[in-house]
């Protein structure tokens, strides 16, 4: 039996982050954490690039350009979307999350989706900075497991 065990080195590793303004300050605390996060597993700043879209449905765009230019390694989509009276969070939260899917299956490149779906802006508040941080283990497990299956079946 051969096991992939999962790894945490980011170092060399190219990182592309989407973070959505919208919701501003829970995008920015998302972010702080993630490259902090990023940098405790190695990643240097010079080879993580940070887009800024308007949106939670505008990041899946952004990350398909960000894929499909070969450059990164893994991507990062931060964000939140939160509930309000109408059924437009439904649409935004749904259509987000597909979009980034489906990115991530037709690119091929992993991506965390950190982009929050909660009731109020409390709740976005207070798991903002600990999902910045597991986008960033999450990016960098995933793009090291590619690697080793890649090598694997070489």
């Amino acid at each position: 039996m051969s096991e992939l065990a999962p790894s945490l080195d980011g170092k060399g590793m190219r990182i592309g982050i989407v973070r959505s303004r919208f919701n501003e300050a829970i995008g920015a605390a998302e972010l702080a954490a993630c490259l902090g996060r990023l940098a405790e597993l190695g990643v240097g700043a010079t080879d993580v690039t940070v887009v800024s879209v308007a949106g939670a449905l505008e990041a899946p765009l952004a990350l398909q350009r960000l894929g499909a230019t070969g450059a990164y390694d893994a991507l990062i989509a931060l964000g939140a979307v939160i509930r309000g009276e109408t059924y437009h969070f439904e649409i935004v939260a749904n259509e987000s999350a597909a979009g980034i899917s489906q990115v991530t299956l037709d690119a091929g490149v992993p991506i965390a989706n950190g982009i929050l779906t909660t009731d109020t802006e409390a709740q976005a508040g207070a798991r903002a900075a600990a999902k910045g941080r597991d986008c960033a283990e999450v990016a960098v497990e995933t793009a090291n497991l590619l690697r080793r299956i890649d090598k694997a079946h070489r």
